[in-house]
């Protein structure tokens, strides 16, 4: 048996959200963390499996390498039907790297026009004539203009990608895919014969969702936020589910490491906070990274098997500045996974078997420091996803989330989660 559906998430969390929904309708979706452990893994029979990269930030030609060998894997495997998931507000910048997978799909299987999907009506993230919302907000407007990497400023959705690929994307608007799959076709199809090879639909609500979803049917690949890629893997995977037992979260102690900013995650912190001790990090100490690191895991070391505790790189504003002005805009942020990444490595070593990870990019440094190769996604549950359990005989639980979403005590509620 072959999967009958392949993701490449441009992130850790991302992939495992979007595993969490395959799980929750009951088709197994096993998240790997290295292409070549996914392609040794066939015969696979899960119906759709997820390769988790990090391709959201690194430079455009080390995504191309990324992304061939995931690809490959994805071929390997005998995926009939392809994505490539971006975060719900397409974070990446005018150099790329979601125009780069776009190009790259239409140039592997040639099957044209490779459609775009942005945004997620279910956390008030649309896009509506090209142009994406946030909260009712144009998005360089809300509150991800404060994203110290990628804060999006520019709405259009069609223009800002357009600079990422060979040539400009064509448009279907919520006005065409509103009045169905056969007035939204004949758009397409328009579109298609100006000569575009990317075209971008807009996800104003769910609606559009399942239009664009008929749109896809036949395709080989897509490139998408988080509903086109779930609608189009249920649709593929239908009447399918997969061999493996339920996963269960390991035992042991648990740490909550937090690399993101903004006002959720200060919101998050501060709840955490109330209730059991965080030790905050600063990035622009002229302390050496591997001496924060070695006082970190000291602190933490009279905690450890007693009480849940946090440590944390998140900074306010005037923080993220003065960290951006010392070591550069995506300078600062690789030198909080580091930091974060290495205590991680410390912590598991002293016996920490559950992490709560709150960052995409710090997720990825977590995992990958501590060498975890594939996990097992749990069911989307009341927090959303993002849990998880490593494979082997000495398992380690995670719960990875996006630093943009979850309630201010997620958490809190992720610690209760993780005792089952």
């Amino acid at each position: 048996m072959s999967p009958r559906y392949g993701v490449i998430s441009d992130d850790f969390t991302g992939g495992l959200l979007i595993a969490s929904y395959f799980e929750e309708a009951g088709l197994e979706c096993p998240v790997f963390f290295d292409p070549e452990d996914a392609a040794a893994a066939a015969p696979l029979s899960a119906p759709i499996v997820v390769i988790a990269s990090r391709t959201r930030l690194i430079p455009v030609d080390d995504a191309r390498t990324e992304l061939t060998r995931a690809l490959d894997a994805l071929d390997a495997l005998g995926c009939a039907t392809v994505a490539y998931k971006a975060c719900a507000t397409f974070d990446s910048t005018e150099e790329g790297n979601i125009g780069l997978a776009a190009d790259m799909l239409a140039d592997r299987y040639g099957d044209l026009p490779v459609l775009l999907s942005a945004g997620f009506p279910e956390f008030r993230c649309t896009v509506a004539m090209g142009h994406m919302f946030y909260q009712s907000t144009l998005v360089n407007e809300s509150a991800k203009r404060f994203d110290p990497v990628t804060p999006m400023p520019d709405p259009n959705m069609v223009r800002f990608l357009s600079q990422q690929t060979r040539a400009p994307l064509g448009h279907v608007s919520h006005l065409d895919l509103v009045q169905g799959e056969a007035v939204a076709r004949a758009a397409l199809q328009a579109e298609a014969a100006k000569g575009h090879r990317q075209v971008l639909l807009d996800c104003a609500d769910d609606g559009d969702v399942t239009v664009s979803m008929q749109l896809a049917r036949g395709t080989r690949a897509i490139v998408a936020s988080d509903p086109l890629c779930i609608a189009v893997g249920l649709d593929r995977a239908a009447g399918l589910t997969g061999t493996a037992p339920a996963p269960r979260h390991a035992d042991g102690p648990v740490a909550v490491l937090i690399g993101s900013v903004g006002p959720v995650a200060e919101d998050q912190t501060a709840a955490f906070a109330a209730e059991h001790p965080v030790l905050r990090i600063d990035l622009i100490s002229p302390t050496p990274v591997p001496q924060q690191i070695t006082e970190a895991c000291a602190w933490a070391a009279d905690h450890i098997g007693h009480r849940p505790f946090a440590i944390t790189t998140l900074a306010d504003a005037d923080g993220v500045k003065a960290a951006q002005a010392a070591f550069g805009q995506l300078g600062a942020a690789r030198r909080a996974e580091a930091l974060l990444s290495g205590i991680a490595a410390h912590l598991h070593d002293a016996g920490v078997r559950r992490f709560i990870v709150s960052g995409g990019e710090t997720s990825g440094a977590v995992v990958g420091a501590l060498g975890i190769r594939r996990v097992r996604p749990f069911a989307r549950g009341p927090l959303g996803g993002g849990f998880c359990v490593s494979d082997g005989i000495d398992p380690v639980s995670f719960f990875l989330k996006s630093g943009k979403l979850g309630t201010s005590d997620v958490l809190l509620r992720a610690l209760d989660e993780m005792k089952g």
